[in-house]
């Protein structure tokens, strides 16, 4: 079997969930992600770590906890940007930043819904496997996210 080699290392997952964008944005909070995102057993925030912004610990269910640092946040664009700062185990490239945005629909068939993109972009020494590993989660994680929005309703 051979590995196809990235184009890039940049990734854009999206899609249309059923609900207002107020009832969506609500939720994405990195330490209540574990509300919607399945793959989460906790997420917290961590104190004394920054006083400049947000780190919260993410333990996933398969027992790795990754440290994600915001670095940005618009309650007014609605978008969220963070940062892994550690893993356990060991990421296998040197960094990664991602970013959630969600826009209302405001006409069309899907009028009164919410487009959500959730992108990352890697550091050059990530390999095809990260790549299509990191597209496949957020495939699963916004459809974790619609389901807990629209449960919401």
């Amino acid at each position: 079997m051979t590995s196809r080699i990235p184009t890039s290392t940049s990734i854009t997952e999206s899609s249309v969930i059923a609900a207002p964008l107020a009832q969506v944005w609500h939720l994405i909070k990195l330490q209540d992600f574990h509300h919607f995102w399945t793959k989460l057993d906790k997420s917290h925030h961590i104190k004394g770590v920054s006083h400049e912004t947000d780190v919260v610990k993410w333990t996933f269910k398969d027992g790795t906890e990754q440290e994600v640092k915001q670095e940005e946040h618009s309650s007014i664009d609605h978008f969220i940007t963070y940062s892994v700062i550690s893993s356990t185990p060991a990421l296998t490239y040197s960094s990664v930043i991602s970013t959630i945005r969600c826009y209302a629909v405001t006409t069309g068939p899907s009028q009164g819904s919410t487009f959500v993109q959730w992108s990352a972009h890697f550091s050059s020494d990530a390999d095809a496997g990260v790549i299509e590993d990191a597209k496949f989660k957020r495939k699963e994680a916004l459809a974790d996210l619609a389901h807990a929005a629209v449960g919401n309703k």
